[in-house]
């Protein structure tokens, strides 16, 4: 009764933080700018993400940071760099990635910023072409084609990112059909802006078109190129889209996930795996003339500006949900509430903008594709605001992404559930995230690309404050999970998500990686996009894991000795449950009352 009651408690802690998104909130404040300078705005600069912290919990500094706001002034910028020979990053208005993409490493590097590199260059309709400058946001491409009458048919379901970003990053949706889901797919040319020889003016601007074998290395770039200065994308006319969403048992999972990216066209699936659930989203192309204007207020949810104080709220329960004190019973009790109330608002759609009288949803595809609307608001007074702001002591958690081919599909999530059902308590922590979020993702012509048509698993988790990196309850179900899908299933990591671990010998699995790094050596043959986290990942030079106490904790690397965890707390190295060969880090209060 005890344990109900606490459990309870946490819930009663959490709901106001639920129920504030059954209606937008006004005068929300959008996130800090990621980059900062302390002289003039220009230098001695710092560059974080949107969270406010990448994997390894290092500050990033900059000597300089510059603003261009057109094409000529980031050439100018470009140049002055590589004639002082000095590294170079972009770093975008919000800069969403968890990975030190935007990080160029010591203190004499340069941070060139996107930020106002945000307009439209060219409409031309009867092609169905769009031409904008990198730094536009999602939010605005969309509704800049949509006023066209035209959409981009696949994107992430998060708007505030930037054109540019998603390129790097290889950012999707979820389809199999056509193209594919991922961004880079609509892109017919870019102009990139790399470091030349002096006699260049160490800097030129590169055009790409449709055919140019150079455009598959430069549509996913890792942003160690060069700056991405304009980028065309091939559209096509506006469509409407009708949203169904279904729960399930999970038990024919396998088999479910095999098919539905060919049964439905922007189909995507979610699992609880405490619960034994499935959310399988029926989501199709329908005719403009089908009556409906639906809207996705915010899929899922999480984008919407909340309350400081319930946030703060919010964040005092996920922490006293982590203490060892609290029982599972307590974890899995909270775990319910999320995913109820979430379904209750139908993830955010409404028919007309307003309310939710039914699915399905049937709206426009720019008014269905993304959301985001955290962003829009403008209040300093920080009242409310994103839920992962680093101002405040908010929500503070990892996310990992990885895609296992269609192939491997059914029996990797055979084996997750295996997993599960040896301890589901142990999942309920993933439940109150809203589970694994899976989307489809087709094979690409992209360098760095998906090699095969594959399903994409997001994770969310809780991350601790704590410098130190205080244990997670159940860390090695997750840590299992992981290494079972890169290393016994090949997954490949997203790349602008998961921490350091997931990307030690990545760059293998990708059959073209040869040919990217020889467009690199030819675009920027001094290495001035480089960093030595760049290297790292793209297997240039080291290893991207920091091998040291406690580093497994933070994903920094895979344990392989009892320091690597936290001994200390009762978190000692392990093998996996059903993948061996995993080395995770497991909590034994026995051991830990030995060791004391």
């Amino acid at each position: 009764m005890a344990a109900t009651m606490q459990a309870h408690h946490f819930a009663i802690l959490l709901l106001p933080v639920l129920l504030t998104t059954t209606s937008r909130l006004a005068g929300g404040s959008p996130p800090p700018d990621p980059v900062s300078c302390a002289v003039d705005g220009t230098s001695d600069c710092t560059v974080t993400n949107t969270y406010g912290s990448f994997p390894d919990r290092a500050i990033c500094r900059a000597a300089n940071a510059t603003f261009p706001t057109t094409e000529a002034e980031l050439v100018a910028a470009v140049a002055s760099a590589a004639a002082a020979r000095r590294k170079v990053k972009v770093a975008t208005s919000h800069s969403h990635s968890f990975t030190k993409l935007a990080c160029p490493g010591g203190r004499d590097g340069t941070i060139i910023s996107t930020a106002r590199l945000n307009r439209t260059v060219a409409v031309d309709v009867s092609r169905r072409l769009l031409t904008v400058e990198s730094g536009m946001l999602l939010r605005d491409l969309v509704k800049v084609a949509a006023d066209a009458g035209m959409a981009l048919p696949h994107s992430p379901y998060w708007y505030g990112l930037t054109v540019g970003g998603m390129l790097a990053t290889g950012a999707h949706g979820s389809s199999l059909w056509g193209k594919g889901s991922a961004v880079h797919e609509y892109v017919v040319g870019i102009r990139i802006v790399t470091p030349a020889p002096a006699s260049q003016g160490f800097a030129v601007v590169r055009e790409l078109n449709a055919g140019d074998p150079d455009l598959d290395a430069v549509k996913v770039s890792l942003g160690v190129l060069g700056v991405i200065s304009q980028v065309t994308l091939e559209l096509q006319p506006q469509f409407k889209r009708s949203v169904t969403f279904v729960t399930r048992d999970d038990k024919d999972m396998p088999a479910q996930l095999a098919v539905w990216g060919g049964l439905h066209e922007f189909g995507d699936v979610a699992w609880l795996p405490w619960q034994g659930k499935a959310i399988y989203r029926e989501d199709n192309r329908v005719a403009v003339s089908t009556p409906g204007n639906g809207l996705n207020v915010n899929d899922y949810l999480s984008f919407r500006s909340r309350p400081t104080s319930d946030l703060l709220t919010a964040r005092t329960a996920e922490e006293r949900l982590e203490e060892k004190e609290t029982t599972d019973m307590d974890r899995c009790l909270a775990a319910q509430y999320p995913a109820a109330i979430f379904e209750l608002q139908a993830y955010g759609f409404t028919n007309d903008g307003a309310f939710f009288t039914g699915y399905p949803v049937v709206g426009f595809q720019h008014r269905i594709q993304a959301s985001g609307t955290c962003i829009d608001d403008h209040d300093d007074a920080l009242l409310s605001a994103c839920t992962w702001d680093p101002r405040i002591r908010g929500l503070f958690f990892y996310q990992s992404g990885f895609s296992v081919s269609m192939s491997k599909v059914p029996a990797f999530v055979a084996d997750m559930q295996r997993l599960r059902d040896l301890d589901p308590r142990a999942f309920c922590r993933m439940d109150a995230m809203l589970g694994v979020l899976m989307r489809y993702v087709k094979a690409s012509s992209a360098y760095l690309g998906k090699a095969e048509d594959s399903l994409d698993f997001d994770v969310t988790y809780y991350r601790s404050y704590s410098g130190d990196g205080a244990p997670r309850a159940h860390a090695d179900v997750y840590d299992e999970l992981e290494q079972m899908a890169l290393r016994k299933y090949g997954a490949v990591p997203h790349w602008g998500k998961n921490r350091n671990f997931a990307f030690d010998g990545a760059i293998d699995k990708y059959p073209k990686a040869a040919e990217f790094r020889k467009v690199k050596d030819r675009y920027d043959p001094e290495g001035i996009f480089s960093s030595e986290w760049s290297d790292q990942v793209l297997g240039i030079k080291g290893s991207p894991n920091v091998v040291g106490a406690g580093c497994a904790i933070e994903g920094l690397c895979v344990c392989s000795d009892d320091s690597h965890c936290a001994p200390e707390q009762g978190y000692f190295c392990r093998a996996g449950k059903v993948y061996t060969e995993a080395r995770v880090c497991r909590f034994e209060r026995a051991r830990l009352v030995d060791e004391l």
